[in-house]
């Protein structure tokens, strides 16, 4: 594995574990405040981050590479509304995305076509994060300081879906 490549899949190890942590305690902030479905929602997407994370330290360890498993510092928690905390959620996702595109630059720069093709996975699943992160915030947005809407965007927000991408 060519050593640029290894060290900027191990940082992507650590952004994904900072990620799951983040969710993990975004879940916490909104299961205290008894918003039950959208501490469902980032429970979820705490695991979602840790498998993205697990898969990428498989990849590189199934290719004599050397996995690094980062600590990983204290997560936000001081969130003031669900608009602050969806706010963090699409930012998370931005970073996330911009770090993946890096990986790839580099994939191309150095001709590794093999990290190439299995970083499309990323793409494509970072596609679908940030529409579904922008939707959420948009719903949001609609509801404002409404706590009837509120209450409701808690009860339905595993049904919400992101907009299908264009092909």
């Amino acid at each position: 594995m060519i050593p640029e490549i290894e060290q900027l899949l191990n940082d992507q190890i650590k952004y994904e574990a900072k990620a799951s942590a983040q969710y993990l305690s975004m879940a916490c902030w909104a299961d205290t405040r008894g918003y039950n479905g959208i501490a469902d929602f980032f429970y979820t997407q705490s695991e979602e981050e840790r498998v993205h994370m697990t898969k990428l330290v498989k990849f590189i360890n199934e290719r004599s590479g050397n996995a690094v498993i980062p600590a990983v510092d204290k997560p936000r928690d001081d969130f003031k509304s669900l608009m602050e905390l969806f706010e963090t959620f699409l930012e998370s996702e931005e970073f996330v995305t911009e770090k993946i595109n890096n990986v790839i630059y580099e994939c191309l720069k150095h001709k590794d076509y093999n990290v190439h093709n299995f970083m499309q996975w990323y793409v494509a699943e970072q596609l679908e994060e940030e529409a579904t992160a922008r939707t959420l915030l948009d719903k949001l947005k609609i509801i404002g300081d409404d706590k009837s809407g509120h209450y409701l965007f808690d009860r339905d927000i595993n049904t919400f879906q992101a907009p299908e991408q264009a092909n």
